[in-house]
């Protein structure tokens, strides 16, 4: 996969103190973003009204959808002309995308969805859209889905995501919270130079030769450009390697074993965690998004009470960082599961830990982040 460094055209750099709604589209844009569809929706609307305005002064176009469902599918056809394409919604506005989430698994197209999560209906903080994340839309598929937990990371974040979408030709998505998204904090932008982007692949097959769906067991495609001859049906309807619609089991077992396995076994290379106080640890916060920021606290605080306590951090939520849920079990005696939510993601940290130490929830519902001390409190209770 070639790799090349941002155009300096397209990157603010500097240090900016900043919205994180508009960090996040500074990084689209350092990406290489070139299309965005999308329709409003609180609180992502700031996404909207920034790439509006940014996205023409680099050469690239900016659609008003009717609706979710046609801004999914504009970003679907943008992708397959060659557009590194992206849509922002929050929360409700991810339900009316599934569909077309759903054709953009099936048809391998490299999108960027941004979910910025809300309590039903209204702007505040939660993460009770993690599952959705990952099981939303029809159909055998594997999700990759990163969680940024400050301003500097939507920047950061969104640079990667691109390059996940590109690397893997698969959706990926930024899960967002209304907590970081209408959060001002510092902004670091670095120089074009020191951002890598990860180029998209085409094919060197003629047109008569080229087979859309044909690539090596656990990789993807390439792509055929634009205009140059080469006809290509993408459906949703099960397809051969050639893209002709046609029902033969062998061949869609075959496919879909490939779909999934672009990013299951890679997960690896997918996979991000990061260690706070972990290396003498005798307890485990395991916490993603916006909530690894009382986390860290509260881990500090159980210390001066002497309990060894450290945080994992996952970085991103799908595919789920198994090992590095395994391994921080094994080491320590006891895993909390931090979540905005009633306990989502919690059985999958359970499911990971195999039984090596407890795994206790510490949830939180209530339209706010926890406090450092909630967290403090929540494993005190648990360990008395």
């Amino acid at each position: 996969m070639p790799i090349v460094k941002a155009d300096p055209k397209r990157v603010n750099a500097g240090v900016h103190f900043t919205l994180g709604n508009y960090a996040l589209v500074e990084g689209a844009i350092a990406a290489g973003c070139t299309f965005f569809g999308g329709y409003p929706i609180t609180p992502a609307n700031e996404i909207s009204e920034m790439i509006s305005k940014r996205l023409p002064q680099v050469g690239g176009h900016y659609l008003q959808g009717e609706d979710e469902l046609c801004s999914i599918f504009a970003c679907a056809g943008a992708s397959l002309a060659g557009a590194k394409a992206m849509t922002a919604t929050a929360s409700a506005g991810f339900n009316y995308m599934q569909e077309g989430l759903g054709y953009c698994y099936a048809i391998e197209a490299p999108v960027v969805v941004v979910d910025v999560q809300r309590c039903r209906g209204e702007n505040y903080a939660s993460q009770a859209d993690v599952m959705q994340m990952r099981y939303g839309a029809s159909g055998d598929y594997e999700a990759i889905v990163v969680c940024p937990s400050s301003v500097q990371e939507l920047f950061d974040y969104t640079v990667w995501a691109f390059n996940l979408a590109e690397k893997y030709r698969n959706p990926v998505i930024i899960l967002s919270e209304t907590t970081i998204a209408l959060m001002r904090e510092r902004l670091y932008i670095p120089t074009a130079e020191e951002i890598e982007l990860f180029e998209r692949r085409y094919t060197t097959a003629a047109p008569g030769e080229y087979a859309p769906f044909a690539a090596e067991e656990f990789s993807c495609p390439d792509f055929a450009p634009l205009g140059k001859g080469y006809h290509t049906i993408y459906s949703l309807n099960p397809h051969d390697e050639k893209g002709s619609i046609d029902w033969d089991p062998d061949v869609f077992e075959r496919l879909y074993r490939r779909i999934t396995g672009k990013v299951r076994e890679n997960r690896a290379d997918i996979c991000r965690t990061e260690q706070y106080l972990l290396d003498d640890a005798e307890i485990a916060l395991v916490a993603y998004g916006s909530e690894v920021r009382p986390a860290k606290e509260a881990a500090q605080m159980l210390r001066d009470k002497g309990v060894k306590a450290g945080v994992l951090r996952l970085c991103n939520v799908w595919p789920v960082p198994e090992e590095a849920i395994l391994e921080t079990a094994s080491q320590v005696g006891h895993l909390f599961a931090v979540e905005m939510n009633n306990g989502k993601y919690f059985h999958e940290i359970q499911r990971c830990a195999l039984g090596r130490c407890p795994v206790t929830p510490v949830t939180k519902n209530r339209g706010l982040i926890h406090t450092p001390m909630e967290i403090f409190q929540s494993v005190m209770d648990a360990l008395s």
